[in-house]
């Protein structure tokens, strides 16, 4: 044990087990997130016999798993290419074009799990994008600009479900059905509190 210890901790190692830890760090925060969140959702909105909940669920968390291994495993692999490329030195756009090439290969392919994830970034990405100026300090930081923000996301969202539904994800249909349409139906007293239909 003493020997792995020292090779673990032995500097010339440490790019390629950072790596190797990266794919272990990666493939443990997608089960941890997606685990949870696909029991959830699974038990609050699919029917069906158990064994395809549990199949679902099992599957759901080891794709999201997975392609957070793999992404973290290629961008850190290509990032330690281009240092040596480059005389042991990293440059800015490494890290740009490591994601490029991880996010193609890993995420590129459309399915509810990738979506989920990159529409997930992309929210974040975009407001990364209008703090940018403010932190650089090119311009003041705007006041009372998030209100007018989750104003204008409701007013868009709400208008492309009641006219154009076909557009939205088909969780965020679902949701929306739930909240919006099934509300307005009811014959009883037992489907007005306790069941939706």
């Amino acid at each position: 044990m003493d020997s792995l210890t020292n090779i673990i901790l032995d500097p010339q190692y440490h790019d390629i087990l950072a790596i190797v830890k990266g794919l272990r760090n990666g493939i443990v925060y997608g089960a941890k997130v997606r685990f949870p969140h696909a029991v959830v959702m699974t038990f609050l909105f699919k029917t069906g016999p158990l064994k395809d909940k549990l199949r679902f669920i099992f599957n759901a968390t080891k794709q999201h798993a997975k392609n957070l291994g793999m992404f973290v495993t290629i961008y850190k692999t290509l990032l330690l290419v281009q240092k040596h490329m480059n005389g042991g030195k990293e440059q800015d756009i490494h890290s740009f074009f490591a994601g490029i090439v991880g996010g193609y290969y890993v995420f590129g392919t459309n399915n509810n799990i990738n979506q989920q994830i990159v529409l997930y970034l992309f929210s974040r990405v975009l407001i990364g994008l209008a703090k940018a100026p403010v932190e650089r300090k090119i311009i003041d930081a705007p006041q009372h600009t998030w209100p007018v923000f989750a104003a204008l996301i409701w007013g868009v969202v709400m208008y492309q479900f009641r006219h154009e539904r076909t557009v939205l994800q088909p969780s965020l249909q679902a949701s929306m059905q739930y909240l919006y349409n099934d509300s307005n139906n009811w014959n009883s007293l037992r489907n007005f509190i306790w069941h939706n239909k």
